[in-house]
């Protein structure tokens, strides 16, 4: 709001053009159903009929097809409207009769309002009915009595289309080209007037006219944003390029190389520099967003200088830049008032772009003989080339070398030992190697990486050098047996290792995971476009040389010592000189200790709209609350930047109270309430992603078209927030929101993140989790995922998992219906060192006990909660944050029941074992239960059984130790085992 005020006061005090304006925003809005745009008009006396004759200059799609509503200043509505001449420039019509003179109020975009969250399904209302006949038939337009226009008003300043989205008559641009031959015409426009329309002119560049001159004012220490808005007048042009001289004042310069335009260039998301072409079509504009760099030490005056801007096929114009810089210094390049729009240079960012371990991991280390150490693991380069060994603490994954095998009707290609080896890169946390490896027929060229926290890539070229009839390129990874336990993936959701299995590329299924709760290996198979989950929302194109036009797939082959994971591409001819790439990514599980007290102590608030816990909340141990969107403290979606101040008292607050205090803060859609939304636009879809328009009427007032929009969110006293999708794959947005993530944690002082399904990979969450450790030690991140949309989310987003704190793979999942292998693999987390909480429909109290989960208090879903609070309670009674946990899922279990059905989980401390019960079966069982007391630490004789009772789980009940217990279908019991007398 303090953006819109200040925009406001600079406007009416001296940026308004040289007649009067006749746009203005209400003092007070108007009911939201009228629309956000309305004519006030005087008519001077009632009459039958009065005329409107007004140029409204629109810029939205087809208003001849909404409603018109006309009311009278003391409420009543016109009940006939005659239209005459309707489109984006002018509207003519008759409406009466008209009872009073006065006011009138001339609705013409009103909407279906939608007051709740989601998607927005509704829209424009359609036209008004015909008048009636016998008032239509009177009507005589040359004798008509005329309105006066008083002036277009919109709902709020958020709405506003003044000046910028106020369109230029075809008239006006006619006579704009007579005066000026040039091929292309530029407009320089200050950061407050971001420009919006890309395929008109506003009517303010009309006014005004085209300038070689622009003139800003700056301060010290300030990154200094302005536009260039270059109009291809009469032909489209190719390769838009711009220039800088530099700005001199007397004896001190700022260097030409502390210009930057955006649009024409900048740093990639990975730190690599590029240079981007901008091509532009007649008639429609480009705004070059423009950055000058002020240091804190340059001293004041103007400083002058040029641009330079032409394309391949147009002669050179230069722009004289002139810029006052005063004498007053920001403190923070002015990041924290977003209308200056100093944050741009966030997209160049390379913050947190290094080859060091993140936290947690220790360096790579060379053990000798082709062994490579990590923290906990080891990998052993076999002579091929590919990993002969991966281990696990002491275990051992796989059963013989992983291969890539190339096969002809001669049979397999057989290849040379890697030749040419070269040490690319030799980083602490970062390990790059490349090597050549020879056949008769092919040449096969590899770069293998390595990385600190156990993850390793593979990417190999393949060129035929002859022509060459492959029968299949494939991918072999022979899993021992008894490490072999669990799978998920590849069309396949949590469970036991089948005997054999095969897929195809639906779904999506790009990866798999093999493995057991001590060892594993996850693979993902990937192209040169890879750049993120294979999400439904961006699902990439499939790796053309896995995929091979739906000839490649997946299979299962288990033999008595192996279970063989076998990707392959099927067949294929090449020709002399031909290049294909294959790429795979492996990471070695659990990717870390779990952390056991950290579960069940650090427990979550989360509540979307009311974010404060209340004071028996905290009681019950709350320490962590979960900022989600759409609330007073951050109101708008991936971009908590709006209501910053809100947020930090928030955040104090919590601090006060002992919290930690987790934002959403995600990339996949942004608000419309971005400040930079409209330069973000000016780079076309780079940042933000193409579609079909529509959505909620402010997204068609104003962007209009090229989007796709996305999450809604109704708010009652303000504009709601309506997000498009960012465009799939990496884009400069990846550096904006690593830099705004820093700056959050500086300035607001969050603890951070809480991820909802985003679509980045690991370098960037990589980068997340260093900024956040370099920051503020301490800060967490926890991952959400809805399997109805990730397709299996732990195989999806597996490759963040050292990383991440805590999961929470909850929407969609149907707890009930989950067999005990699925519940361990897909959400539990304890295969791959995390643990989790549950979500949808409250979970399953009883049989996520058996995980050590409970639902987040006091999140609903589905219409139902399951207050977390009495199994907390019990937890701290018994102390389970010193406990050990042994599930059934062990070799060597302490619990074991004598109904395969029936599941359990020990929680073992000194003097006392908390066991959990879960019944999977449909029907009630009775049990008994086989226990390893000499892990319990006591004797049976010695030994008593206590059922506590726990609200909304189990009444107190009295079982002895040799008992049949009874479980009902789905549910389960919580049972102390103390050393005493029964």
């Amino acid at each position: 709001m303090k953006y819109f005020l200040f925009s406001m006061i600079l406007f009416l005090s001296g940026c308004m053009s040289k007649k009067e304006s006749i746009y203005s925003v209400a003092e007070n809005p108007w009911e939201e159903s009228l629309g956000n745009h309305r004519a006030v008009l005087q008519v001077e006396e009632s009459a039958e009929a009065a005329l409107i004759d007004i140029d409204w200059r629109r810029h939205d799609r087809d208003p001849a097809e909404k409603r018109f509503i006309i009311i009278h200043e003391s409420g009543d509505t016109i009940q006939n409207i005659h239209r005459i001449a309707v489109d984006n420039e002018r509207c003519k019509l008759a409406f009466g009769p008209l009872k009073k003179p006065g006011k009138y109020f001339f609705y013409y975009l009103p909407y279906l309002v939608q007051e709740n969250y989601g998607f927005y399904n509704k829209g424009y209302l359609k036209p008004e009915a015909k008048p009636a006949a016998d008032w239509e038939h009177k009507l005589d337009v040359a004798k008509l009595l005329k309105a006066r226009l008083i002036d277009f008003q919109s709902r709020t300043e958020f709405d506003n289309f003044y000046p910028m989205e106020v369109i230029a008559l075809k008239s006006e641009k006619d006579s704009l080209l007579n005066r000026h031959p040039q091929d292309f015409l530029i407009f320089p426009e200050d950061r407050l007037f971001p420009i919006r329309m890309l395929d008109e002119i506003p009517q303010k560049w009309i006014e005004s006219g085209p300038s070689t001159v622009f003139k800003g004012e700056a301060l010290k220490n300030e990154y200094y944003a302005f536009q260039l808005g270059v109009f291809a007048a009469r032909k489209d042009l190719q390769d838009l390029k711009i220039e800088f001289s530099g700005l001199q004042n007397d004896d001190h310069k700022i260097a030409a190389d502390k210009l930057t335009c955006f649009n024409t260039g900048g740093i990639g998301p990975y730190g690599d520099p590029f240079v981007k072409r901008v091509d532009l079509a007649q008639g429609n504009v480009q705004p070059l967003w423009i950055g000058v760099d002020i240091s804190k030490d340059i001293p004041a005056g103007t400083y002058k200088g040029t641009a330079s801007v032409w394309a391949e096929n147009t002669e050179k114009q230069t722009v004289q830049l002139s810029l006052k810089i005063g004498n007053e210094m920001l403190a923070d390049r002015g990041d924290s008032e977003a209308w200056r729009h100093s944050r741009l240079r966030w997209l160049n960012s390379t913050l947190g772009i290094d080859d060091e371990p993140t936290n947690g991991y220790k360096p790579i280390s060379f053990i000798g003989e082709s062994t490579y150490g990590f923290t906990g693991k080891t990998m052993t380069i076999a002579d091929n080339g590919f990993p002969g060994s991966f281990k696990v603490k002491e275990t051992e994954v796989l059963n013989r070398p992983i291969s890539f095998v190339v096969e002809t009707p001669k049979g397999q290609e057989q290849f040379s030992e890697p030749q040419n080896i070269q040490l690319v890169k030799n980083a602490p946390g970062k390990m790059i190697g490349a090597w050549e490896s020879y056949s008769d027929n092919l040449k096969i060229s590899g770069v293998g990486t390595i990385e600190a926290d156990g993850y390793i890539n593979y990417k190999l070229s393949v060129e035929a050098l002859k022509p060459v009839e492959a029968k299949d390129i494939r991918l072999e990874i022979p899993f021992k047996k008894e490490v072999a336990e669990y799978m998920m993936g590849m069309d396949l959701p949590g469970g036991v290792v089948p005997k054999k299995h095969s897929a195809k590329w639906n779904g999506p299924h790009d990866s798999f995971w093999i493995g057991n709760t001590h060892a594993g290996l996850w693979c993902e198979l990937r192209g040169s476009s890879y750049s993120g989950p294979l999400l439904n929302l961006y699902r990439p194109d499939y790796p053309a040389s896995w995929y091979n036009d739906d000839q490649g797939g997946f299979r299962i082959e288990s033999t008595p010592s192996e279970v063989k994971a076998l990707v392959y591409s099927g067949k294929r001819s090449l020709e002399k000189g031909e290049e294909l790439t294959f790429e795979w990514s492996m990471l070695l599980t659990p990717v870390k200790d779990i952390d056991y007290k950290s579960q069940f102590t650090n427990r979550y608030y989360h509540n979307g709209g009311q974010p404060v816990p209340s004071d028996e909340d905290l009681e019950s141990g709350v320490k962590i609350v979960n900022l989600h969107h759409a609330n007073n403290y951050n109101p708008h979606i991936n971009y908590p930047f709006v209501a910053v101040d809100s947020m930090k008292w928030f955040v104090d607050r919590m601090h006060e109270k002992g919290q930690k205090v987790k934002i959403y803060y995600t990339i996949r859609e942004l608000t419309n309430y971005t400040t930079e939304l409209w330069a973000l636009r000016s780079l076309g879809d780079e940042i933000l992603g193409d579609g079909r328009g529509g959505g909620y009427p402010w997204l068609r007032e104003h962007l209009v078209s090229n989007y796709r929009p996305q999450w809604y969110q109704w708010f009652p006293d303000k504009s709601a927030d309506a997000s498009i999708v960012n465009a799939p794959g990496d884009s400069r947005w990846y550096n904006y929101y690593i830099e705004g993530l820093a700056w959050l944690v500086r300035h607001v002082d969050i603890d951070g993140l809480y991820l909802d399904d985003v679509s980045y990979d690991r370098r960037t969450v990589k980068r997340i989790r260093k900024v956040l450790d370099r920051e503020k030690p301490g800060c967490l991140i926890d991952l959400h995922s809805n399997t109805g949309f990730s397709k299996g989310p732990a195989t999806q987003y597996t490759e963040y998992f050292p990383y991440m704190d805590k999961l929470w793979f909850g929407e969609s999942f149907m707890y009930s219906d989950m067999e005990p292998a699925n519940w361990l693999v897909e959400v539990s987390g304890i295969p791959f060192g995390l643990m989790g909480d549950m979500l949808h429909g409250g979970g399953n109290r009883w049989l996520g006990m058996v995980y050590g989960m409970t639902v987040r208090h006091p999140w609903v879903t589905e219409g139902v909660t399951c207050d977390p609070r009495p199994v907390w309670k019990v937890w701290d009674e018994f102390g389970i944050e010193q406990s050990k946990m042994v599930g059934f899922w062990e070799k060597e279990p302490v619990v074991l029941t004598n109904n395969p059905q029936v599941k359990a989980t020990a929680y073992i401390r000194d003097g006392k074992t908390l066991i959990a019960l879960g019944n999977w079966s449909d029907e009630t069982e009775k049990v008994k239960l086989n226990l390893d007391w000499d892990r319990i630490g006591f004797s049976s004789a010695n030994a008593r059984l206590i059922t506590p009772e726990i609200a909304d789980f189990q009444l107190s009940a009295q079982f002895a130790i040799t008992d049949e217990i009874p479980i009902e279908s789905k549910k389960g019991w919580l049972l102390i085992i103390e050393e005493g007398k029964q």
